[in-house]
């Protein structure tokens, strides 16, 4: 495992979330999917302070209605179970019964009050979770041969091409404070909490309060300003454990080292994110949309999501096409005000408008740069010093077949 020095962050390279002190996590295949790992765990060696974040869609998946309940009773949680391929959604009170029991079982395999257990789900919606296969897969779960942080991030994952981690360190008050992450999200990807699970661990001593004020702020410029193609699911949750292992005094916004965690904790998040976006189904690029000058920041996230959220800039930049137009008109809709006579736009290093009217440049160059795997949209507004950045991937082919055939 090595790391990485930004600034006083240590990116770890290789970590996940079990490098933070105290925690542990797994996977297995319990049989809900046909062969892949399906059913993850991460826990902690003492209770640790929890706060979430959860989907908008009103069609709430039961697993988070019985996480939410949980941790609101005493803001902590001792460990997770996540399983794939099953979202127990739309499932009514039998949903509802059998996340309860998936909790149960597993509070009783750890050894914990049930409600230090936070289950979630991910998959066909519709669909009664098979409990008898949960119930033998709980069973086996904490046997060592299903310990290791790579099978919790397969488990967690439906269509997503590949596993998503990132870990950084840094020190506060003399100690050393690990932050880690895991996620999946591919498909049903959309800005306001997306079809993907986030789970963050951090060995830092902080309170409920502020470790969830932390976790709003960031998720609004993070996890809410990507997408894939528009969809808000149903099962959405980004959840962060703190169990203080670290042993450094209480993290509060009065630290005088409060803004370097924000930071750390803001890239665990970003990384995280971009790695959704970049992973959408059938997606061949990242397209990153930077916008400067609004009005205020409000408004330059309004106009980067109304641009990574429209198919005709994704299908443009999938066929290597710098039709500006497409880019401009989501800038007209967004519902922002601004001033069309002071826009400019470029595609990396080329500028294709300036003050609102077409720019000279060479159709040919944009095309190559379209060509890359990471794309650059800036945006300058010279309204105001509002700014913002948003992340998605362009919309293939490939995103209908996957979709097309998903049950099948």
């Amino acid at each position: 495992m090595q790391t990485i020095e930004k600034k006083k962050i240590m990116v770890v390279e290789g970590g996940g979330v079990t490098t933070p002190k105290g925690f542990k996590a797994g996977g297995l295949h319990c049989g809900i999917k046909r062969k892949r790992l399906d059913l993850g765990f991460i826990s902690s060696v003492v209770p640790a302070t929890a706060a979430g974040v959860y989907t908008t869609n009103l069609f709430q998946a039961a697993p988070l209605m019985v996480t939410q309940e949980s941790i609101d009773k005493e803001h902590k949680i001792q460990a997770l179970l996540v399983n794939s391929g099953n979202a127990n959604s739309c499932t009514g009170e039998q949903g509802l019964q059998d996340a309860y029991d998936m909790q149960r079982l597993f509070a009783e395999k750890m050894g914990v009050p049930n409600h230090y257990v936070a289950v979630t789900s991910t998959g066909v919606i519709g669909v009664p979770l098979p409990m008898d296969k949960m119930k033998a897969g709980i069973e086996k779960s904490l046997e060592k041969e299903n310990e290791g942080v790579i099978r919790f991030e397969q488990a967690i994952l439906t269509t997503d091409t590949g596993v998503k981690n990132v870990c950084v360190q840094l020190e506060i008050d003399g100690e050393v404070v690990t932050i880690g992450g895991a996620a999946k999200g591919s498909g049903m990807i959309h800005p306001n909490m997306a079809t993907m699970l986030g789970f963050i661990t951090t060995d830092a001593q902080i309170d409920h309060t502020t470790l969830t004020e932390v976790l709003k702020e960031v998720t609004n410029q993070t996890f809410n300003m990507i997408t894939v193609d528009g969809d808000t699911s149903t099962n959405d949750m980004v959840l962060v454990m703190a169990n203080g292992e670290a042993k450094n005094k209480p993290i509060t916004n009065n630290h005088p080292q409060w803004s370097l965690f924000v930071e750390a904790f803001q890239m665990v998040s970003e990384s995280l994110a971009k790695q959704i976006a970049r992973d959408g189904e059938g997606a061949t690029k990242l397209i990153e949309v930077q916008v400067e000058g609004a009005i205020d920041d409000e408004a330059a996230r309004g106009i980067s999501k109304s641009i990574i959220s429209s198919n005709l800039v994704k299908t443009a930049i999938y066929g290597t096409d710098p039709n500006w137009g497409r880019i401009v008109c989501a800038i007209g809709y967004s519902g922002e005000k601004l001033n069309p006579t002071h826009v400019t736009v470029k595609l990396g290093p080329i500028t294709v408008v300036e003050k609102g009217l077409p720019f000279a440049f060479d159709e040919e160059e944009a095309k190559t740069y379209l060509q890359q795997e990471n794309i650059h949209i800036f945006v300058d507004l010279h309204q105001g010093e509002g700014k913002a950045t948003a992340w998605g991937c362009d919309l293939t082919y490939d995103y209908v077949k996957i979709n097309a055939s998903y049950r099948t």
